[in-house]
């Protein structure tokens, strides 16, 4: 009998009301901590620190905290301090404990439901300061109230400490310090990353006008201090700085209705690219919702009204298509709710209907306004749509006739494509490979039943700087979509992938370096699901073969080299350092690269949709003066220099 047989060899009868587990406390969190954070490796990790920071952000909505200070101490923990009212230490009436230990241990405990202790705030759920303890080794929590400083430390969740005053406060300030050490039994790596939580502190500051964020590292003495009077306005400019825009000074308006606040900004730039950012208190909603659908509604409408009143569309054309306005668009829409409906606690997408017609509506009057009251602007937004228009057009004749071509060949895969036998996408990968030297041994080598190989001829289009029709044009690109079999930008469907794994093989030198990174933009701008969920991966070929006698080993950095060669010792040792795929054989590219069994390949995630954004206009752009600071100011990050 197999292990699964056995397992479902269970008498119906013997289900009973003992054997229903109840998790008490926060022992849930621990057992599933995925449902609370996403995740536990670095994106879950960091969402500890987000969780923290929203308390002190919502007190500042409140109009009671005017700074905030995180700190990555040299141990991997994370302090975060602010001046907020801090969180009460009285009795709770119900609980016969201090308001601190209700937050910090009771799930759905907080100030946040009924509206009165916070009007509009993030963490509406009252989970996230109770879970941050849960996962967390060691959590020490102080609070400056009524003169007093109020001290208590817990672990893993539970309180090891009574709360205790341990001093005075000057001039009765108030606020709130917590200091924790992520639990290394729960997470895969206790490793937080700057740049993603300075990325994530800047946001906050631009959609909270005058709120003063200070970040310091103590591990390398890195700091930041962000402060934003500007709010959304400057943080636009920061979205374009990088491009060349059509108008100086951004679009801005902003509403109160009942009890929500709006707030829009928007600028066009000479890019082919549209980045549409959106938040609802303060929350990034990656998914969009309801107020980017009435957004969008309202902006294709205006600037379809406006083209035809001013005729720049004569009465036989057709209407702009929404993303014919948005090519070149960036913009970032902002709204507080009192009562925000998210999905999950990870919070990706709004759900409220009536945002909804108040963003339309919104948007609609001072659009509408703005558009006539600035022909200049209006033009240049309006002829950027209509030659977008153009190029879309062009665009679809080019997939047309990319599927014509196909189907009068008699197959919809390119040539050059050795695709693998088996069918079910869900255990098929295909290599993407530089040349057809590698190309070749890559097909000899791979496993023909799940395994398919589609090699490139040089570089291909930086994607960057084109238009989708030019990119179509495009015969390496065009050879990667017929292959894939899932479309390409808003026509994409991740159902179609034929492959759900895509991995990017190129040589360990700076040629295969700039091939990985045009790869990267390709999927990034134009097949973007495939890295949200996590199809794209990118090979570690080696880049020494070590033989001594007959023994034969592999290193994949300077560091195994060192230490292979400290084992084995250096006399009547061969070392070849690989110059390109091309120089290993079909065996030893299987045995290195391609073996599931044995390959290291690094998988390809965003974790902040921005940052990203930003980066690809960085390397990937016309601009080279973005490019040359980014360079010097991480010159000294670099690992592996090829010269």
């Amino acid at each position: 009998m197999s292990k699964l047989e056995e397992m479902n060899e269970i008498n119906p009868q013997d289900y009973t009301a003992g054997q229903i587990e109840v998790l008490e406390g926060l022992e849930a969190v621990r057992r599933r901590p995925g449902m609370y954070i996403g995740s536990t490796s670095s994106s879950g990790l960091h969402h500890l620190v987000y969780e923290i920071v929203d308390n002190s952000i919502d007190e500042a909505l409140a109009g009671f905290c005017d700074q905030v200070e995180v700190t990555i101490r040299e141990d991997n923990s994370i302090e975060v301090i602010d001046n907020g009212r801090g969180i009460p230490v009285d009795i709770h009436p119900k609980k016969g404990k201090t308001g601190v230990e209700v937050a910090l241990t009771t799930l759905h405990a907080g100030g946040k439901f009924s509206g009165d202790t916070y009007k509009v705030s993030g963490g509406l759920h009252g989970v996230g300061l109770s879970v941050v303890n849960a996962l967390s080794r060691s959590l020490i929590v102080e609070v400056m109230k009524d003169g007093n400083i109020y001290h208590q430390e817990y672990c893993r969740g539970k309180a090891i400490t009574e709360l205790k005053i341990t001093g005075t406060t000057p001039d009765k300030a108030s606020g709130t310090k917590i200091i924790f050490i992520a639990d290394e039994e729960i997470f895969e790596e206790i490793e937080y990353q700057f740049d993603i939580i300075a990325h994530r502190l800047k946001e906050l500051s631009f959609l909270n006008k005058d709120l003063k964020i200070q970040l310091t590292d103590e591990r390398t003495g890195a700091e930041e201090t962000y402060l934003h009077s500007g709010g959304i306005v400057d943080f636009v400019r920061d979205l374009n700085k990088n491009k060349d825009c059509l108008y100086p000074t951004p679009i801005y308006f902003e509403a109160e209705k009942d009890t929500s606040i709006v707030e829009i900004a928007i600028q066009y730039n000479d890019s082919y690219m549209e980045n549409l950012y959106s938040f609802a208190n303060n929350i990034r909603t990656q998914e969009g919702g309801t107020h980017e659908a009435g957004f969008k509604a309202a902006l294709t409408r205006v600037v379809n009204d406006y083209a035809r009143k001013s005729n720049f569309l004569k009465a036989n054309d057709n209407n702009l298509t929404g993303e014919d306005i948005r090519e070149g668009f960036t913009g970032v829409i902002s709204v507080k709710v009192r009562e925000p409906q998210f999905e999950g606690q990870t919070k990706t997408k709004l759900g409220n209907s009536e945002i909804r017609s108040i963003v339309d509506s919104l948007t609609g009057e001072n659009l509408t306004s703005f558009l006539e009251e600035n022909p200049p602007i209006a033009r240049k937004i309006v002829e950027k749509g209509i030659q977008a228009s153009r190029a879309r057009e062009a665009a679809r004749k080019a997939r047309e006739l990319t599927r014509r071509k196909s189907a009068l060949e008699g197959s919809t895969l390119p040539g050059k494509l050795a695709d693998c036998s088996w069918k079910d996408a869900s255990l098929c990968e295909m290599y993407i490979v530089e040349g057809n030297s590698a190309g070749g041994s890559a097909k000899q080598g791979r496993d023909r039943r799940f395994q398919a190989i589609l090699p490139l001829r040089g570089k291909i289009l930086n994607v960057e700087k084109a238009r989708l029709d030019r990119i179509l044009g495009n015969e390496e690109i065009k050879s990667m979509i017929l292959a894939m079999g899932a479309g390409i930008s808003e026509d994409f469907d991740l159902e179609k992938a034929r492959y759900k794994k895509i991995v990017i093989m190129t040589d360990a030198d700076v040629d295969g370096a700039h091939i990985r990174i045009l790869l990267l933009t390709f999927f990034f701008r134009y097949m973007r699901p495939l890295i949200d969920n996590h199809y794209v991966y990118i090979a570690q070929p080696p880049l020494f073969k070590i033989k001594k006698n007959r023994d034969i080993r592999y290193a994949y950095s300077d560091l195994e080299l060192n230490k292979i060669l400290e084992k084995i010792g250096r006399d009547r040792t061969e070392i070849q350092r690989y110059k390109g795929l091309g120089e290993m054989n079909a065996e030893q590219l299987w045995e290195t690269t391609m073996d599931p069994a044995k390959r290291t390949i690094l998988q390809v995630s965003v974790e902040d949709a921005i940052l990203a954004d930003e980066l690809f206009t960085v390397f990937m752009g016309d601009k080279v003066e973005p490019r040359r600071e980014y360079i010097e100011k991480h010159a000294r990050e670099v690992r592996n220099l090829d010269i």
